[in-house]
């Protein structure tokens, strides 16, 4: 864990009714990706550590037979099983409000283990070990996260190929600044702060835990996607970050100031970006070859 940092169970407090629609998607060829280098089909049981609202559950949901998230966050729970239910796939999800820490708690063995964007919130080397130990032979644990840009002339690239879209790029910068304005200029979690940001290093943990690999796999994005002004508030709040409890009494004067400014920076409220590209690291609990 972060030195200095603890978990509290208001890490993502009022965050989940934000997420489904403020969280830019996985790249549309995630599943299929999957699906190939794992050769899925439809059996198995997965777990999703760290699920959230199901978001990566429920896309991956046709390629197992059993679905299972795993989140501490109660919001995030309710949601999934909503969500699930629309989708008609509740029969075959189970959705548990528990730490990844807490694990195995009882549920049984799986042939893949999910973390999308979720595993640096965790004790990594415990979690690492522990989920190891969760799955079958041949098993494969799978970190998932949107693809960052890796030097400054890819991004600025980014930023040209933008350009051609029909309306404004939502005012990103400015609105961190407006954060900091209201939160202060160190990142909140939860109860506390991270200076540092959260860890990574997730190759060293899960090496030494015994995991053979990883193989890469990167989905490309790109699409186009136009965004609401509503849709850019609820990425707001479906941040840890700048969570809604974060504003205290203030949080009303916060979605004010933020709207005046997404409304300066497009008067039709309407915004284009392009969607992340995704990257994926499958992690096999052997040495067989596929």
């Amino acid at each position: 864990m972060v030195a200095g940092w603890e978990w509290d169970d208001t890490l993502f407090e009022g965050a989940a009714a934000h997420y489904a629609r403020g969280r830019l998607p996985y790249a549309p060829g995630l599943a299929a990706a999957l699906a190939e280098a794992l050769h899925l089909d439809g059996q198995g049981r997965l777990i999703d550590v760290g699920c959230g609202p199901g978001t990566i559950a429920l896309t991956l949901a046709p390629l197992f037979g059993e679905i299972v998230g795993v989140d501490p966050d109660d919001g995030m729970i309710t949601e999934a099983e909503r969500d699930a239910a629309a989708r008609g796939v509740a029969g075959r999800t189970r959705w548990v409000r528990a730490r990844a820490e807490d694990l195995p708690a009882g549920l049984g063995t799986f042939t893949v283990a999910t973390f999308g964007q979720s595993f640096h919130w965790m004790d990594q080397g415990l979690v690492a070990s522990t989920v190891k130990g969760m799955l079958r032979p041949g098993g494969a644990l799978v970190h998932i996260s949107d693809l960052k840009p890796e030097s400054g002339a890819e991004a600025a690239e980014g930023a040209d190929v933008a350009g051609d879209l029909p309306h404004p790029a939502p005012p990103h910068a400015a609105v961190g600044d407006l954060i900091k304005s209201y939160l202060g200029p160190v990142r909140r979690a939860g109860r506390g702060v991270l200076p540092q940001g959260t860890p990574g290093g997730e190759r060293v943990v899960l090496a030494r835990a015994g995991f053979a690999g990883p193989q890469r796999l990167v989905i490309p994005g790109g699409q186009p996607l136009e965004r609401s002004a509503d849709d850019v508030v609820a990425g707001v709040f479906s941040m840890s970050s700048s969570a809604p409890h974060l504003f205290g009494t203030r949080l009303g004067s916060f979605e004010t100031e933020l709207r005046g400014l997404l409304r300066e920076a497009s008067a039709s409220g309407r915004f284009s970006e392009r969607g992340p590209g995704t990257e994926v690291f499958v992690w096999r609990n052997d040495a067989v070859e596929r």
